[in-house]
């Protein structure tokens, strides 16, 4: 049964993923080389696992090195002459990159590719906005990883087919990761979290948790007086006191908060920065199972 689920699932992503090469615009640079640049490092694990062993294909990273989310990232002189160079530039979409409008227009020729681009991938809204941060929900992930191979596919059909084949080999190891976090936090005993800034919703979507309240609205940003009182009183009446911190940012906020109600502080990491080398592939997996490890600790 394993086996035929295995062939099933394989001819699913397979059709999925079919239609690549169908728009023969080639992105080929002056130099015979693909020159792919991602916009942060989510991107970046995705697309070093897309063209993973392809010749004439170079990706390099935008935002490297880098401290957290893009939310106010400004480009630089060097990220402009970066992007001159491309031949592709993937991005995450959904309003994550504040500074695409002004990438493009600086460089009209480049193709873009928006990994948030799916039919399966809605939105979910924080104030208002559309929250960006969909690499979180591992499903979300996958169908990152299918919106960046389609498109790619369509920009660069001679690599077509080994894109194809790389990708359903990461769906595979995505699906599997998938699995696995379910198994393990689906039957955790307490539900409620407190995180840091509003990167988790998409996990906790996905993993049935729920986010009581959130330290920073935005990293970087200290809450206010008011807000750290109302924090302070909903991790009080919370049965499991925990507290998630992120380690691109200070805990300064989230010590405040232990100290007055006696909550435990763990961390969890929403997979923005880390080396930007090949050896990178597997890391969303294992930061992602890291985090799963993390969770079960604080809310058994």
């Amino acid at each position: 049964m394993k086996k035929i689920l295995a062939v099933i699932l394989a001819l699913m992503l397979t059709l999925a993923l079919c239609g690549c090469g169908s728009q023969k615009t080639a992105s080929v640079g002056k130099d015979g080389k693909v020159h792919i640049v991602t916009s942060f490092y989510p991107m970046y694990i995705d697309v070093i696992n897309i063209t993973k062993g392809v010749d004439g294909v170079e990706v390099t990273n935008l935002t490297e090195p880098q401290t957290g989310c893009l939310h106010d990232y400004q480009l630089t002189t060097e990220n402009m002459k970066t992007l001159e160079k491309a031949d592709i530039f993937v991005v995450n979409g959904a309003g994550m990159e504040l500074f695409l409008e002004k990438a493009a227009n600086a460089q009209p020729n480049l193709k873009i590719i928006d990994a948030s681009k799916s039919e399966d991938i809605t939105l979910l809204k924080d104030h208002g906005e559309g929250n960006p941060h969909l690499w979180l929900s591992v499903t979300y992930a996958i169908e990152q990883v299918k919106a960046i191979n389609r498109q790619l596919c369509d920009l660069d059909p001679a690599h077509a087919d080994a894109y194809k084949k790389n990708t359903l080999d990461y769906i595979n190891k995505l699906t599997e990761l998938r699995s696995e976090m379910h198994a393990g936090l689906d039957d955790l005993p307490h539900k409620d979290i407190v995180t840091f800034h509003e990167a988790f919703p998409y996990l906790a979507k996905e993993f049935d948790l729920r986010i009581v309240s959130v330290i920073e609205r935005e990293p970087g940003t200290e809450p206010t007086p008011e807000e750290l009182e109302q924090t302070i009183d909903q991790v009080k009446a919370l049965p499991v006191k925990v507290l998630f911190t992120e380690p691109q940012y200070s805990p300064a906020a989230a010590e405040t908060i232990a100290r007055e109600t006696g909550a435990k502080i763990y961390t969890l990491d929403p997979i923005v920065t880390g080396e930007s080398t090949p050896d990178a592939a597997d890391d969303y997996i294992n930061k992602m199972k890291q985090n799963m490890a993390t969770l079960k600790q604080a809310l058994q």
